[in-house]
């Protein structure tokens, strides 16, 4: 898989979920890593005083973010952060000198190579009181984790309003993660054949 899409709602009937699942179906290439699936204990029960031991899909996850060439989190807002699933998947799964290290001058340092991330998120906030809530989730997410790791361009997509969403607006919405979707294939695809292509013509000047 070139891309990897962290579902982070607890519901398997959500529409994260669905956004989720329609994305990677117009990737083409996408697992869908869907954290109330996983087995692994989302409390980092020691602060960054010990390291606790990797549950396997733990090892699985960040194996799979090292590899990723684009990373997309689809997650609901809720009280301006995201689910105790997802962040406590952040604190367990994100570590130091794993995803991430410091400079001597204590400036982070991203581990992960994926070049391109989408943030999904999902709020019952309406359009025009988001300027007055700045939405903290999408700054938590976007900046202070999928950029602090190393991923270097972010976008961030809104859906915003979901209470009230008319099946026609939600309609639009899935339509839109599958379009996004597909472009991320197609881009992650080219990628793949250029990384491919000068990788051969390294091993013919190798071995000329």
């Amino acid at each position: 898989m070139t891309a990897l899409v962290i579902d982070g709602h607890p519901h398997a009937e959500s529409l994260t979920a669905s956004l989720a699942q329609r994305y990677a179906t117009g990737h083409g290439d996408a697992r869908v890593l869907a954290l109330r699936d996983l087995e692994f204990d989302p409390h980092l029960r020691f602060g960054y005083r010990q390291r606790m031991t990797l549950e396997p899909d733990l090892i699985d996850a960040k194996q799979a973010l090292a590899e990723a060439q684009t990373i997309v989190i689809a997650t609901p807002l809720w009280w301006g952060s995201v689910p105790a699933l997802l962040k406590g998947f952040f604190d367990r799964a994100l570590l130091p000198q794993q995803e991430y290290r410091y400079s001597p001058q204590g400036l982070p340092i991203g581990l992960l190579t994926a070049p391109h991330g989408r943030l999904l998120l999902l709020a019952d906030t309406p359009w025009y009181a988001a300027p007055f809530t700045g939405l903290p989730a999408q700054r938590q997410v976007v900046r202070n984790t999928m950029r602090f790791c190393g991923i270097r361009s972010v976008r961030a997509h809104r859906m915003l309003g979901v209470k009230n969403a008319s099946p026609e607006r939600i309609g639009r919405w899935l339509a839109d993660a599958e379009r996004l979707g597909a472009a991320d294939g197609l881009r992650d695809a080219r990628r793949g054949q250029a990384i491919a292509a000068e990788a051969a013509s390294s091993s013919v000047v190798a071995t000329s």
